[in-house]
């Protein structure tokens, strides 16, 4: 059952973006990193919650999106200010490293994937408003630029993806025009194309054990949709809210729970495995604009968090024991 939130944080603006750092942090100090429409970004103490210190490093403009790389020292962030920041954390550093300039102007978040042996892969919103660029880091090589030949819109949320099979990385990307694509990087190709919703795809996640995926966008549904063997998309379920919009959505690290962002001011719960609704969590005053799961080793210990256009974040306890 779902716990009243404990403790819920203010950050002085609206939140777009949390992230998570608790993993092997058990003797450490748990993290919370959070991306705020000031341009700061709040690192949250989760012993305490209590921040640890506050980076400013996009001059004000809008903070998108962060990202912790293999480790609580080496942060990335993205903001409106077409930069994308590489962030030196250790020894109680707060020092920006490197930057990279995105060119785009709108609110696609970045993805981030990691190639081992100190490698990453980044995929940006490009220049060009349907393209969508990857590049290797930390050589800010660039890797492909994927453009359709569609007229899909611009890219609104963009996941990268690894098979097992070792094969070439993907990219789910979700477009202005309703629908979700899959790409080959190494080939530089659009593998698959389904058109999911009637508005622009505002967030998708994906399960890769059950080759499943969901999205939302701002209408009253959730949709989900799988991957078969031949590489080809195929709408799913749908599950009709009571309220429209969908600013974001995030499959549990278990493939247990999903949890969605509201325009309405909730956050819903549903179980994944059949979308089945299980809680509406109602807390805060304005849109919530992002959710995330904690990654802690413990299970009993997992936490989630919202970020909300009321400048709160709020935490809950949800369903660590099924």
């Amino acid at each position: 059952m779902a716990l009243p939130p404990p403790d819920p944080q203010g950050t002085g603006a609206p939140v777009n973006t949390l992230h998570f750092c608790c993993r092997n942090q058990e003797q450490d100090k748990p993290l919370l990193f959070s991306g705020s429409a000031n341009g700061a970004v709040h690192v949250w103490n989760l012993r305490t919650r209590r921040t640890e210190s506050v980076l400013e490093g996009h001059g004000g403009a809008s903070v998108l999106w962060v990202q912790t790389l293999n480790s609580r020292d080496a942060l990335i962030s993205q903001g409106r200010d077409l930069r994308v920041c590489m962030w030196d954390l250790a020894e109680g550093r707060s020092v920006v490293t490197d930057s990279i300039l995105t060119e785009s102007v709108g609110f696609c978040q970045c993805s981030l994937l990691d190639r081992e042996g100190g490698h990453w892969l980044l995929a940006v919103p490009g220049a060009d408003m349907a393209a969508v660029r990857v590049l290797d880091l930390p050589s800010k090589t660039p890797v492909c630029t994927l453009k359709p030949d569609a007229k899909l819109g611009m890219p609104m949320c963009l996941k990268l993806w690894q098979p097992d099979s070792g094969s070439s990385p993907l990219l789910w990307a979700g477009y202005e025009d309703g629908s979700v694509s899959l790409w080959n990087l190494s080939e530089r190709s659009l593998l698959s194309r389904l058109a999911c919703h009637a508005e622009p795809v505002m967030s998708l996640d994906f399960d890769p054990g059950k080759l499943r995926g969901v999205s939302g966008s701002s209408e009253k549904a959730i949709n989900s949709w799988t991957l078969d063997g031949q590489q080809s998309l195929k709408l799913q379920d749908s599950v009709e809210l009571v309220n429209p919009g969908i600013s974001h959505l995030c499959i549990r690290e278990d493939r247990r729970i999903l949890a969605t962002a509201g325009w309405d001011h909730r956050i819903r719960l549903l179980g994944w495995k059949k979308l089945k609704p299980l809680a509406v969590l109602q807390y805060h005053t304005d849109i919530v604009q992002c959710v995330a799961f904690s990654d802690h080793d413990v299970p009993n210990k997992r936490l989630m968090a919202a970020g909300s256009k009321d400048q709160r974040i709020s935490f809950w306890s949800v369903y660590n024991q099924i």
